[in-house]
């Protein structure tokens, strides 16, 4: 069949589903994923033919989209910053607004690399923060902790992937159970902060497929795991050390006043490229 054929099919099939554009994006990421053919490949040839076998992973690709499937479950990586990740639905798909959370980060310390931070990543998932913080650091310390034991076999082989060292210990941070020996110049998290009402809002591919234990909180307590890691930053944050966090959009105010509370200073809250509020940095 004519690649060209493929891709229309792609569209008839998923255009109620997803914008054009997007449909555009997950055929040219298929192909590049599955036959190594750049996506100006149509332009240079329009009469390419694939054989049955390399049809195959295409259209069952197109298969698992129909049913709402992450893209990048379906291929099994994606793109941080300058680095590819593996994922699966043990993991969070990591976002843009992560992203810039992690560039806050390397701004901040970026005449540090020679200096020997030590950087914990609370709930670390597919590792994307601590493993881009350690390749960018290279003589840091770094240590990530996440309560799910799947998630952090994909931090690690993640980990192994790009060469860098880490610590991954198994904790869960509402438990404060975790008790290092030293103290840390940089702690961050992206932990679970959108409210069980929000769900409704979600797009399927969200609510379907990420685990549900990293993305929701309940509505009666949505800051949980903010009370949880700011009281262990307090604890475990060296003095001149920053906290990092990536919040609900919808709960900045609160968020800063529970830090104002357990008397961080120089709290900054942050927007995103789309204007909303959506970190947060405080000194100890």
């Amino acid at each position: 069949m004519l690649l060209s054929e493929i891709k229309a099919i792609f569209h008839s099939e998923l255009d109620l589903l997803y914008p054009a554009e997007e449909v555009d994006a997950f055929f040219y990421r298929m192909v590049e994923h599955y036959l190594d053919l750049q996506r100006f490949v149509l332009v240079v040839q329009p009469a390419l033919t694939l054989s049955k076998k390399e049809e195959q992973p295409l259209f069952k690709g197109l298969a698992r989209l129909k049913n709402e499937e992450p893209i990048q479950y379906i291929l099994g990586e994606t793109h941080f910053r300058d680095v590819i990740l593996k994922v699966n639905k043990n993991v969070l798909i990591p976002r843009p607004e992560t992203e810039e959370l992690v560039s806050w980060i390397i701004e901040e310390y970026q005449q540090s690399q020679d200096k020997g931070l030590t950087i914990l990543d609370i709930g670390t998932g597919s590792g994307c923060i601590a493993i881009t913080l350690a390749k960018e650091f290279p003589a840091a310390k770094t240590v990530a902790l996440d309560v799910s034991g799947k998630a952090l076999a994909v931090a690690k082989g993640n980990a192994e992937l790009h060469g860098v060292q880490i610590a991954f210990v198994k904790s869960n941070i509402l438990e404060l159970g975790y008790h290092p020996d030293a103290k840390f110049d940089v702690i961050v998290s992206n932990p679970p902060y959108v409210r069980d009402s929000e769900k409704p809002g979600l797009r399927n591919n969200v609510k379907a497929y990420e685990p549900e234990e990293a993305l929701f909180v309940p509505d009666k307590d949505p800051l949980l795991y903010y009370k949880a890691i700011t009281k262990f930053a307090g604890e475990h944050l060296k003095t001149g050390g920053n906290l990092f966090l990536e919040i609900n959009q919808y709960l900045g105010k609160a968020t800063l006043a529970l830090l104002q509370e357990e008397d961080f200073t120089k709290i900054e809250l942050k927007k995103d490229i789309f204007g909303k509020d959506r970190m947060i940095k405080a000194l100890k």
